[in-house]
């Protein structure tokens, strides 16, 4: 077995949980429910001094602490051999656009790819596959899968990353997912409570105000979730926004709202399981208040976890906060002892760190992604009748796409996408249209955020084009990219646009073009989208 074993095998947990509970430090009760977010791909003695003065019960490991399967194996080892106990190991591994890890894992594409198809036995086997893959990485939580429910309202964080607008579809496909995660031992996170579908601004950067009223959360953005805790979910997610008609205390968010997270999901829902909350780091809570008064009403509001993933500052406030609160009596012990038992039976179901399996993708798990991908592609406009292309008739061929290694210092690229061209030549190769600088067809890489003078060039080669293919990364949000589309479109003679994240930009395509997309940037969804050009 690889690493440390867990500290106590599940029977022992459950039994003995009670009786341990009251020999506990009020510390150790306190950090049970942290859950942290660490620099670096190894552990330091400054982390490890860091999760012994918190108490800290849980890590979430990001793209930032990956360089490998077997890197990142060690680093859960050696930083719970340090501590001598055992960590609660979380992950935010979506699928799509929410990737942690680059090797090792299956990347599927987006939620939205798999609710246009709207077959729960794709989501089941997702699941199953996610389940083998990050329980051989020693996962025990994935936040995952995002249950919010779309609207006509322009979403800029959800978007793709949903299943789509019937809430019933989000419902059987979140809930295949979900039994299927945790059959295979890893704990589902259904997120982001009560629904953030239909939220116009990203509340990692600021906050949002949604006039939702109960009745309209009850028939739309309630119903995945009520699914989801019947079919036994064992973790719920919150959200960040403001909803005035829930609850109508002024500047309270539902990670602060007892109203939503305890009457509404706990006593009217009867959701028995973990609760946590999403990044109290995020611009949304930021804007409100100081981390130390977000830690003491997120834990009032009643959630057991208490997520703060990068900064260890503001960790350590976090920590402070709670303990002083506790001390004071401002917060509740018996609350505390609550959370801890929930959380404790969460770490439970899983006796071993690591489960038995290889350190690779599941062979059927790319397999699966393509299928999906290409099942999913989508011909959004083509009034003109451009597609699919003739590659012995296009002509002079100009593709236009963005560089997208260039994001590989913030979010997970896939190592083929970072040379761009190269993937271009590849996918287009197979269609008989050969990249060349000087040929028939040729690729222009633009920044993710063009300026004036690359918008310019863009254009101008795309006057001298016959077709020109855009690959769009998102022009709702770039106004750059709003531009660039404007610009090649008064240019091109023939032109056809590849979405590459949300479909809201297919209403700035001009009738006469095409309009492609695979609901997202993954390698196996341009591919798709490539082919559904041609085909």
């Amino acid at each position: 077995m690889r690493g440390i074993a867990a500290t106590k095998d599940a029977i022992y947990f459950l039994k003995s949980y009670h009786v341990k509970r009251h020999m506990m430090h009020l510390e150790d009760l306190i950090g049970s429910g942290l859950v942290f977010g660490i620099p670096g791909t190894k552990v330091t003695p400054d982390i490890v001094r860091h999760f012994k003065e918190t108490h800290a019960g849980g890590i979430i490991l990001y793209r930032i602490n990956f360089e490998s399967p077997g890197q990142i194996v060690s680093l859960i080892c050696d930083l719970e051999n340090a501590l001598e106990r055992r960590l609660l190991v979380t992950v935010d591994h979506e699928g799509g656009r929410v990737v942690m890890f680059r090797d090792g894992v299956t990347i599927f594409p987006d939620n939205l790819a798999f609710g246009t198809l709207g077959d729960a036995e794709n989501a089941r086997r997702q699941g199953e596959i996610e389940a083998r893959e990050l329980r051989a990485l020693g996962m025990d939580v994935n936040f995952s899968p995002v249950l919010d429910v779309l609207t006509e309202t322009y979403s800029p964080n959800i978007g793709i990353r949903a299943y789509g607008r019937d809430p019933h579809l989000v419902a059987r496909l979140g809930v295949a997912r979900v039994k299927a995660m945790q059959a295979g031992g890893l704990s589902a996170t259904v997120k982001h409570f009560p629904g953030l579908g239909h939220a116009p601004v990203d509340a990692h950067l600021n906050l949002p105000v949604l006039p939702s009223t109960w009745p309209e959360m009850r028939e739309i953005h309630l119903v995945p979730f009520i699914a989801a805790i019947n079919s036994g979910v064992d973790v719920i997610m919150s959200s960040h926004p403001v909803f005035p008609h829930l609850d109508p205390t002024p500047r309270t968010p539902t990670t602060f709202s007892r109203r939503i997270m305890h009457d509404c999901l706990r006593t009217e829902l009867e959701y028995k399981g973990v609760v946590s909350s999403d990044d109290l780091e995020m611009g949304a809570i930021r804007e409100l208040c100081p981390m130390s008064e977000a830690a003491v009403q997120t834990a009032k509001a009643g959630h057991d976890l208490l997520l703060s993933c990068h900064d260890l500052v503001s960790q350590r406030q976090l920590y402070e906060a709670l303990r002083e609160a506790y001390r004071s009596k401002s917060l509740r012990v018996r609350d505390l002892e609550g959370s801890y038992e929930r959380i404790d039976l969460l770490k439970a179901k899983r006796p071993q760190r690591f489960a038995p399996g290889s350190l690779a993708p599941v062979p059927e798990g790319p397999l699966l992604a393509r299928e999906i991908s290409q099942r999913a592609a989508t011909v959004f406009k083509d009034t003109a009748h451009l597609l699919p292309l003739n590659p012995k008739k296009a002509g002079r061929v100009l593709v236009i796409f963005p560089a997208l290694g260039s994001l590989a210092s913030k979010i997970m690229i896939e190592r083929e996408l970072e040379d761009e061209t190269r993937f271009l030549a590849r996918c287009f190769s197979r269609h008989g249209l050969h990249i060349a600088p000087q040929g028939s067809t040729a690729a222009t890489i633009v920044p993710i955020e063009p300026a004036d003078i690359q918008i310019a060039q863009a254009a101008a080669l795309a006057g001298k084009a016959d077709i020109t293919i855009l690959f769009s990364f998102d022009a709702h949000w770039y106004s750059s990219n709003k531009k660039l589309l404007s610009s090649v479109q008064a240019n091109a003679r023939h032109l056809v646009v590849a979405l590459m994240r949300d479909p809201y930009d297919v209403e700035f395509v001009r009738d006469g073009e095409a309009c492609v997309g695979a609901f997202g940037f993954r390698q196996c969804q341009l591919e798709a989208v490539i082919d559904k050009i041609f085909q």
